[in-house]
């Protein structure tokens, strides 16, 4: 963006306000002083407006949309159907059309009209018309042309508004609200800032003052579209490359093609024999396992009879030792039947 200084704003007039009984309150806090009864504009808070102002259109021009410029006052036309025109940007310099913005539609009708003479022109259907008819249609294409042809490339509702005296394009500026569009603006003394979203303190009256700011503001549109051409170039450029590189590769000798095939084919036999090798070491592993299992039950199987026959020993060898008592009470019980047996024969 073309920088500039607070110097060369003051040599631009841009510092001039309106008379100080035309004032709007609410543009208090960018008048610096009052001089001979007209409020002089603080040209540092106007530089840094400039540098907000110019950093956002970049940005929207870097995004590939339209910024409408529109200045219908006299000093100002000339000068920015030049400065637009040299960024290929859309203006309205004269009466602006009602439904301009809103009812859009109905405007692009109106330029296609105008693109349809062109043809009529072109491929000879106009000379076929009457001299009445082709009279009406050229008086018809100059008013289409003087209205409209500044936007006939705009197939789209612009990103943005840029305007030169908001009150006197009060019409522009509310249909923009309307439709959220972002407005930007050359803002003298007698105008409410709060209109637009952003600003430039400025006399809007002075040639001088005007082309000054549009150059700033057309140099930044211009630096935006800059960056876009050069990302699309880069993004083309990985296009080519990648599409060359799908190119060479596609383009295979018949030998090349037929060598490619063979391998691919080699690849899936050992795949297929790789996967069949494990197949079978997987079959082999799950009869193992098997066998594993089957020991594994036939040894709890020997583990459980062990432990029946160890139960079946201990249990007979409890019933011996009862059988042991038995006897020997027996015994002690014929000892004793003997001893009284004795006892008494000696009574």
């Amino acid at each position: 963006m073309e920088k500039t200084t607070v110097k060369e704003l003051l040599e631009a007039g841009v510092h001039f306000g309106h008379l100080t009984r035309k004032w709007d309150p609410n543009m208090a806090p960018y008048i610096y002083m009052e001089r001979n009864g007209i409020h002089i504009i603080n040209l540092y808070k106007t530089q840094a407006k400039i540098k907000e102002t110019g950093e956002a259109l970049q940005k929207i021009a870097a995004s590939g949309k339209k910024i409408l410029f529109v200045a219908t006052k006299k000093q100002a036309k000339d000068i920015v159907a030049e400065k637009a025109g040299n960024v290929n940007m859309p203006y309205i310099t004269e009466r602006w059309p009602g439904g301009m913005l809103t009812n859009f539609v109905t405007i692009r009708k109106a330029v296609k009209k105008m693109a349809m003479i062109d043809r009529m022109k072109k491929d000879g259907t106009f000379n076929s018309l009457s001299k009445k008819e082709r009279l009406q249609v050229d008086r018809q294409r100059a008013k289409l042309e003087k209205n409209l042809g500044s936007i006939s490339d705009m197939t789209r509702l612009p990103g943005a508004l840029f305007v030169v005296d908001i009150k006197r394009e009060h019409i522009a500026i509310a249909e923009a609200q309307k439709l959220n569009i972002p407005i930007f603006a050359m803002v003298d003394t007698n105008s409410d800032p709060r209109e637009v979203d952003y600003l430039i303190p400025s006399n809007d009256d002075a040639s001088k003052s005007i082309e000054k700011i549009m150059s700033v503001v057309t140099s930044a549109v211009a630096d935006g579209l800059a960056e876009r051409k050069s990302e699309k170039t880069e993004k083309d450029a990985k296009d080519e490359k990648s599409t060359g590189d799908k190119k060479d590769k596609k383009e295979l000798t018949p030998e090349e093609k037929a060598e490619k095939k063979a391998k691919k084919a080699e690849k899936a036999e050992k795949a297929d024999d790789v996967e069949k090798a494990e197949g079978k070491e997987a079959k082999a592993e799950k009869k193992e396992a098997k066998a594993g299992n089957s020991e594994a039950i036939v040894e709890s199987t020997a583990a459980k009879a062990e432990n029946s026959e160890a139960k079946v020993e201990k249990t007979e060898a409890k019933t011996e030792k009862v059988e042991a008592k038995d006897e020997k009470t027996e015994v002690k019980t014929e000892k004793k039947a003997g001893t009284d047996v004795a006892a008494n024969e000696e009574e």
